[in-house]
């Protein structure tokens, strides 16, 4: 074939990948949803995790903080921020502390104060109790606060709307200064302000005057997404809006920005793995070339081989995307193209076993047996990870087995036609002569010494101290210490809920739960009393049940006594008699109106605070009572026992999903196994020779296990799964050295082949064990040790006694 007939194929060949890639890149929607890689929860603990994890409000909340600025200058930013973000369509709440939570109180709902408020529960509205209050307003009406009452009075004299806004604020609120939220200043200051004396201009009552350190106080935000958190595109859009509000109002100032929480998190984890992946993938793949221009002396022959895994990668993908309607999770991605690592091996086979005076096709048909029996085993081996049960595995088994078998078709049946006509036999390299009698001097291991070796690896694997599996999935995550300590304590000053404890309440409805749950608030009071927490939320706080709705209804007064009453209240104030018919109107509305179910709430700010709260299906629903400042853990489960209540720890639900989900893919790596002896035998068709394949990757995997232990690595399921494609990569080592028989041509040219596919996968995989990202840590140094020790045991086990003895 001429040279421009080989290179228009390659062209060609080119410009489809590249259609491929326009077409997926179109269709292929990428999902950061955890909840794709975790099994069937079956415990409520491990259900509510599943919920939370992908759309509970605690997956949604950003944590903001302005700091490096005068107090009054964060606060007019803060402030400003607040009006930008607050219509802003990526958010469902925008919380700064400012107008005292009235905010949460829309409009249409004001009129059902008096069935949300507990004022009602004790007392009526009477003459007396209306002209205490009326006499309290006169002399609001004579403070600072007047032009704020103002408005109010008309139809809410005895401010209940702010009442209700005051309950439902946290005892563990932040601090207000300058109308905004801001973090607590230091013990000596506030000591201090306690005894100076009063200023020209001195703060509202409500907040907190340091005058000292003041410098040094963050003004704080609370902000919760609409999308997921673990909706890379959706929390990259709402952290770009928070900073360009930020960078509007800044204006001048020295401020600095600081925003935590799980979606700041994941897109940061997203960041940091995409510039790891493409450093190392930059240099991997230029050490990838280096090492083919070396190991070939040909500059075609990177490119050449570039083809067949390039197109195993796009089809990989086009399969995930068909067969689970174009979206693809991002950890598929990130194994799928490492597994592929094994395709590269496929085009090398095929370089290295061509010589003069045969063409390219009948070298491939001369390795295909073999090629194919490594492939075939492979495919089938992952195909396991179907009686999984988990989604993400299924999408990387999707992905493998169409990457690998397109790259070994394409090797086959393409790549011959771009190779050139006459290469160079690597066999007569004076390399591949030094290194086959160095191999030849090695001894050959026996089945007795592979048992003993065998066994002692496997002693230390069992008796090497220290926890066997890591089941704490936040140890896998890549965030700094220094961020996760930043992220808790901007928590803690902002009272927000405990992330690992909750108090859950299941019942047929909503309101079942909801009455449950009011009748464990006096046993929840006592516990906060005693310091077992430091508080407590609950949906009730925000929706009272029915029944309490009814009950607040009946000691409503009706119109006509309502008024009668106002009426003697107001003679004698300096109100006009007919100032408050408003008040009338909502009282009314409030008695004979429908009580209040969570679907009436829904577009209002309420609907936010009860969203995480109270979880519905179409059977059941669950309320949750969430803790700040816990304690006591075994006070409260004692509690919620008694109550007829469960005390959820997330944390130990997630290490039992965790290891729910190991069991998994142990039982498919053990399937994996037996079916990897079985299609090997069935191509083989010798019990010995089968053996002789099969021992080096099981003996590696016994002692990279070993050798992970002995270092006081903690394995994982990215380990195990690293593992499984190190025994992919294993077996292909034995089949090619098995293949090459008693020829010492033959040999020196499989030596040659699996020397490079050892060195390159070796570069790539020692790569990514310096990552400082642990899943991809993990997968690189597992993988690299199984290159090493299956090529070395593959000569020591696999090679025949003949010739190669």
């Amino acid at each position: 074939m001429t040279l421009a007939r080989r290179l228009g194929l390659a062209v060609l060949w080119l410009a489809v990948l590249g259609l491929a890639g326009a077409w997926i890149a179109r269709h292929l929607e990428v999902s950061g949803d955890l909840r794709h890689f975790m099994p069937t929860a079956r415990t409520p603990s491990q259900k509510l995790l599943i919920e939370e994890l992908g759309e509970g409000p605690g997956a949604r909340l950003l944590l903001v903080a302005l700091s490096g600025d005068a107090p009054g200058e964060l606060a007019r930013q803060s402030l400003a921020m607040r009006d930008a973000l607050d219509g802003d369509p990526r958010f469902s709440v925008v919380a700064n502390g400012h107008d005292g939570g009235l905010d949460a109180i829309p409009e249409a709902l004001r009129p059902y104060r008096y069935m949300l408020s507990p004022t009602v529960d004790g007392q009526r509205f009477d003459r007396a109790w209306l002209q205490e209050e009326l006499d309290q307003r006169v002399q609001d009406l004579g403070s600072p606060a007047a032009a704020q009452l103002e408005a109010l009075l008309p139809r809410d004299p005895t401010l209940e709307t702010l009442r209700l806004a005051d309950a439902w604020t946290p005892a563990t609120a932040p601090e207000l200064w300058h109308g905004v939220w801001f973090t607590p200043a230091p013990a000596a200051d506030l000591a201090e302000a306690t005894h100076a004396a009063p200023t020209a201009d001195p703060a509202p009552a409500t907040e907190a005057s340091p005058r000292r350190g003041a410098g040094d106080r963050e003004a704080l935000m609370l902000l919760e997404t609409r999308a997921a958190g673990f909706d890379p595109q959706g929390q990259q859009a709402a952290l770009a809006a928070v900073r360009a509000a930020f960078d509007e109002v800044r204006g001048e100032s020295p401020a600095r920005l600081s925003i935590t929480g799980p979606g700041a998190f994941s897109v940061e984890i997203g960041e940091r793995t995409r510039r790891e992946a493409t450093l190392f993938g930059t240099l991997g793949g230029v050490g990838f070339g280096l090492m083919l221009l070396v190991a070939y002396r040909r500059w075609q022959v990177p490119l050449q081989a570039a083809l067949p895994v390039a197109t195993a990668g796009l089809a990989g993908l086009a399969a995930v995307a068909l067969v689970f309607s174009e979206q693809v999770h991002g950890i598929t991605l990130a194994f799928g193209f490492t597994l592929i690592g094994i395709a590269a091996d496929y085009p090398i086979h095929l370089l290295s076993h061509q010589r003069p005076g045969r063409s390219a096709y009948e070298s491939a048909r001369t390795i295909w047996k073999t090629l194919a029996t490594g492939v075939a085993s492979t495919c089938l081996a992952y195909l396991t990870f179907f009686v999984s049960g988990v989604d993400g595995l299924r999408q990387l088994a999707v992905f493998t087995v169409a990457g690998l078998a397109t790259a070994a078709l394409s090797t086959r049946f393409l790549l011959p036609a771009v190779l050139d006509p006459v290469p160079r036999d690597v066999a007569d390299l004076s390399l591949t002569h030094a290194l086959l009698e160095r191999v030849e001097r090695l001894p050959r291991m026996n089945s007795t010494f592979s048992l003993g070796l065998a066994g002692i690896a496997a002693a230390a694997v069992v008796f090497v101290p220290g926890a066997f599996w890591e089941n704490d999935l936040a140890r896998l995550t890549p965030v700094p210490e220094a961020a996760l300590a930043r992220d808790l304590q901007l928590r803690h000053a902002l009272g927000a809920p405990d992330v690992r404890y909750m108090i859950a309440v299941e019942g047929a409805d909503a309101d079942a739960v909801l009455a449950h749950t009011e009748r464990m608030r006096p046993a929840l009071d006592a516990l906060r009393a005693q310091g077992a927490v430091a508080d407590y939320d609950m949906a009730a706080r925000y929706l009272p049940s029915l029944a309490t709705q009814r009950a607040r209804q009946d000691r409503l007064p009706t119109r006509e006594a309502l008024q009668a009453e106002l009426d003697a209240a107001v003679a004698g104030t300096p109100f006009r008699p007919d100032a408050f018919g408003g008040f009338i109107d909502d009282v009314e509305t409030a008695r004979t109106a429908r009580p209040l179910s969570a679907g009436d709430v829904a577009g209002t700010p309420l609907e936010t605070r009860i969203g995480g709260l109270l979880l519905q299906s179409r059977d059941r629903a669950t309320a949750l009572v969430t803790l700040t400042g816990l304690v006591d853990p075994a006070a409260v489960a004692h509690v919620a026992k008694a109550e007829g209540a469960t005390l959820l720890d997330l944390k130990g639900a997630s290490e039992s999903l965790v290891a729910e989900y190991r069991e998994r893919v142990l039982w498919a790596l053990g399937l994996a196994v037996v079916l990897l002896a079985l299609g090997v035998g069935a191509v083989l068709r010798h019990v010995r020779r089968t053996m002789r394949v099969m021992a080096p990757m099981l003996l590696s995997t016994v002692l990279v296990v070993a050798v992970l232990r002995m270092a006081g690595v903690e394995l994982n399921l990215f380990h195990l799964v690293a593992l499984m494609l190190a025994a992919g990569l294993g077996l292909d080592y034995a089949l090619f050295f098995d293949h090459a028989g008693h020829d010492r041509a033959e040999q020196r040219r499989t030596l040659h082949a699996l020397i490079v596919c050892a060195i390159s996968t070796l570069l790539v995989f020692a790569l990514l064990g310096l990552s400082s990202i642990p899943v991809l840590r993990a997968i690189g140094s597992t993988v690299a040790l199984g290159v090493l020790f299956n090529l070395s045991l593959a000569v020591l086990v696999t090679r025949r006694r003949e010739g190669m003895a």
